[in-house]
């Protein structure tokens, strides 16, 4: 194949899929020119597995992709069918969003989009090589000789590379949907030496809607109060469509066990390792069976398909089998399949590979993000990608890179577990995963993110007046019920006993009255002096930071803690097979991850607390460093 020089860009982005559209969009706004390839144009933002944007902890993850400047909130705003806030029930830390999307109209919108970025040119084309010299990435070359140099390369390919669909018996070179796969690509960047591991995730059927009986099936509709991911949307939809809830049964799983033999899960085919949190219907009647029924939730793919969605029947049964597994659901008796689950296996990178700026540490300026970083969801590529395409575009820029610590955002928790621990198997975020959750919030994202994504240059001044607006009003309540003394007269008396509570004996400041758990902001206002009514967004930041301030405050003292480690910065140059003391498996794991500070070395598996102390002796103590435990010395 002749090769030919087809054009000079700052950025280059290979992938369009979540993660290429958020890394595309900030490099470009950011001020680089930035070129994005990938295999099909029609296949943008497209949504392979559920038709879906949130959830606990990933719904956290698009306001805070919001809060930086990103796409992925404002285009589930603009093209949702159905909105939820999970569980109102508990706490603000586990609170969370989710959208049901349209799913054609979410990657015509996005698509819209990319086209209308100035700064961003769209091209299909597969990428087999990337262009490498001295150690540095310098362009991509595609299947047809085109030859694009570029400052910084970002590789967004998903679960193309080396791609594999995988049902009953069938197995095919495949990306999803019967996609083309990336496998030069693949085999390319095996032999630049990066390691590679092989994951697997799957889908479930899609039915036609016109064939399920729903009399059989419990209604599950959005909310009636409006509400967003985006802290821009004023325009919210109304006319929502319903998603329905059904179960397994005893006969669905006697049908399963019958043709487990024929499951490529449990045959032996597939050869890679699949998402725990997201297991297929053979799994959870095998790892579960002492459960008589499992939930099926129903969920149409948009306003203009027939098309639905079958959450929770995940399978790679063979295409017969399937057709009957449908029809042992209540309601999808009589129940049509459009297309069949399958199972697909590909190659990812072990993300220990990589620095916190999502760059590689075997090649400059080569960054990747996504599901090639071995994370499972559209919410954890999207948050790589804007890091990825902040970090790209800053390097070329001459801007300092941005690294998002764990109490600064889900994103910060995200990146940190990929490129410190690793993973053997598909990541999935949840709130477990941060130990600072209750900080970092579903309603504060805009508070911890948005100034930053204003320097960056992500968000624009008008909307950052509007924040700082926000944030001033917020301050200047929760001072006004910290200085407003309640005093317990007739009227605050019968106040609290209609909420349930006990009298007051003296005066209380308002700011400790709303802590108590049956008080609101909207009771303790009518026992305050009448001021400007204030927005409802303001309104839930005040209550929040004033009932939860305990609680925050000592968060907040373990972030201060954890900052002084995080300061503690360790030298690139540092030789760990010189550091007596160390442990051997401790050593193998920094020298792999190199860690750039001593709180994420302490993070590391493997590295132990006296791994930690010799370690802060070794660098504290200069060139030489006398280690009191083993009395020698060593140079530095």
């Amino acid at each position: 194949m002749q090769q030919y020089e087809a054009g000079q860009y700052d950025v280059i982005v290979i992938g369009a899929g979540h993660a290429g559209c958020e890394a595309g969009l900030a490099a470009a706004r950011m001020g680089a020119k930035t070129l994005m390839l990938t295999l099909n144009l029609d296949m943008i933002a497209f949504m392979p597995c559920n038709p879906s944007i949130g959830g606990p902890a990933k719904g956290v993850v698009v306001r805070e992709i919001d809060a930086l400047g990103g796409e992925m909130a404002k285009n589930i705003d603009k093209t949702y069918i159905q909105m939820r806030m999970l569980n109102t029930g508990k706490g603000p830390a586990v609170q969370a969003l989710r959208a049901q999307a349209d799913k054609p109209l979410y990657q015509q919108e996005m698509k819209n989009t990319l086209e209308s970025e100035p700064n961003l040119t769209l091209l299909q084309a597969m990428v087999d090589e990337l262009v490498i010299e001295e150690g540095e990435c310098k362009g991509i070359i595609t299947n047809t000789g085109a030859i694009f140099r570029g400052k910084a390369v970002v590789i967004t390919t998903g679960t193309f590379l080396r791609g594999e669909i995988i049902l009953g018996e069938l197995k095919y070179s495949s990306g999803p949907n019967n996609q083309k796969p990336s496998i030069k690509l693949a085999e390319y960047l095996e032999t630049l030496g990066f390691e590679m591991e092989r994951f697997k995730t799957g889908t479930p059927p899609r039915i036609n809607s016109k064939t399920i009986d729903y009399s059989k099936t419990e209604i599950q509709p959005g909310d009636k109060e409006p509400r967003a991911f985006s802290y821009e949307t004023t325009k919210f939809i109304t006319d929502q469509l319903p998603c329905w809830l059904t179960y397994t049964n005893l006969q669905t799983h006697q049908l399963i066990d019958e043709n487990l033999h024929r499951s490529p899960m449990f045959s032996g085919m597939v050869k890679g390792t699949g998402a725990r949190y997201c297991p297929s219907i053979e799994d959870k009647v095998v790892r579960f069976n002492d459960k008589p029924r499992h939930q099926i939730f129903l969920e149409p793919e948009g306003r203009h398909t027939n098309e639905v969605y079958v959450q929770g029947l995940s399978t790679s049964l063979p295409e017969e089998v399937q057709h009957e597994l449908i029809t042992t659901v209540p309601g999808l008796e009589n129940a049509k399949m459009m297309r069949p689950g399958y199972a697909i296996e590909y190659d990812a990178l072990v993300p220990t590979q990589l620095w916190p700026t999502l760059e590689t540490k075997k090649i400059k300026n080569l960054y990747t993000a996504g599901q090639i970083n071995g994370t499972s969801g559209y919410e954890e590529a999207a948050a790589q990608g804007i890091m990825a395409g902040i970090n790209a575009a800053s390097r070329v820029l001459g801007k300092d890179e941005v690294i998002l610590s764990r109490s600064d955002a889900y994103i910060g928790v995200l990146i940190d577990d990929l490129v410190t621990k690793g993973t053997n198997e598909p990541y999935r975020l949840l709130t477990s995963r941060a130990e600072y959750r209750l900080l970092l919030r579903h309603d504060n994202a805009d508070l911890r993110l948005t100034e930053l994504g204003h320097q960056i240059g992500l968000i624009p001044d008008e909307r950052y007046e509007k924040f700082i607006i926000k944030k001033t009003a917020i301050e200047a309540e929760i001072k006004r019920f910290r200085s407003t003394i309640i005093k317990p007269n007739e009227k605050t008396q019968a106040v609290i006993q209609e909420a349930g509570g006990s009298p007051l004996k003296d005066g209380i400041r308002a700011a400790d009255l709303i802590k108590r758990p049956e008080m609101s902001y909207q009771k303790v206002i009518e026992l305050m002096p009448s001021e400007q009514e204030l927005p409802k967004d303001v309104i839930e930041q005040v209550e929040i930071q004033l009932k939860y301030e305990g609680y925050i405050e000592k968060s907040l003292q373990q972030v201060e803690k954890l900052k002084k480690l995080e300061n503690k910065k360790i030298p690139d140059h540092i030789d760990y097979e010189a550091i007596n003391g160390i442990a051997t498996e401790a050593r193998q794991k920094l020298m792999k991850v190199r860690p750039l500070s001593i709180a994420q070395a302490s993070r590391i598996s493997g590295v132990n607390p006296a791994d930690i102390s010799i370690l802060l002796v070794y660098i504290e103590q200069g060139k030489i460093a006398k280690l009191a435990d083993t009395g020698s010395a060593v140079a530095r």
